[in-house]
């Protein structure tokens, strides 16, 4: 095995059980782009760009930066790492985020 591999890049593939950290630990840092969290929620915020203001205040809100800014315009939701906590819908005081049931 690549000893160069990341602990999250050793998870998807096969490598013997001693290579692996204890109980799968995640110890390195800036991974988070590696694992497609979103897949863990059953609800996902639904954006609603006729109410935007573009006012800015989810994108630092949420805790996994699932909303991306561009040219200091907020885009669509990056639902493979969203977690469905539901802060954005909280932080937006135009309504412009819903919380949606996942299909």
């Amino acid at each position: 095995m690549d000893k160069n591999m990341t602990e999250a890049q050793k998870l998807h593939v096969k490598c013997a059980w001693q290579d692996l950290t204890e109980g799968l630990t995640i110890t390195d840092s800036a991974n988070s782009v590696e694992f497609e969290t979103g897949l863990w929620t059953t609800v996902k915020p639904t954006f609603h760009p006729e109410k935007c203001k573009q006012c800015l205040l989810c994108a630092p809100a949420c805790p996994d930066s699932c909303i991306p800014v561009v040219d200091c315009k907020r885009g669509e939701f990056d639902l493979a790492h969203c977690k469905g906590c539901g802060i954005c819908v909280a932080s937006c005081p135009f309504g412009a985020i819903t919380m949606e049931v996942d299909d």
